[in-house]
């Protein structure tokens, strides 16, 4: 199944809180930032950006 079946309940979970975003993010960058973490990971200097509001 597509990821993005589950993806608005996995992202509600960890923005309350009840998964550790460290076990699926390694940078966390506010959501303006979006280029350099789509950058990050293109150098793979990041496996997964988590953007916040």
């Amino acid at each position: 199944m597509p990821v993005r079946r589950y993806l608005p309940e996995l992202i509600e979970r960890v923005l309350a809180g009840r998964i550790d975003p460290g076990r699926v993010f390694d940078l966390t960058l506010p959501l303006e930032q979006v280029a350099e973490g789509y950058k990050a990971m293109d150098e793979r200097r990041a496996i997964k950006t988590l953007l916040t509001p």
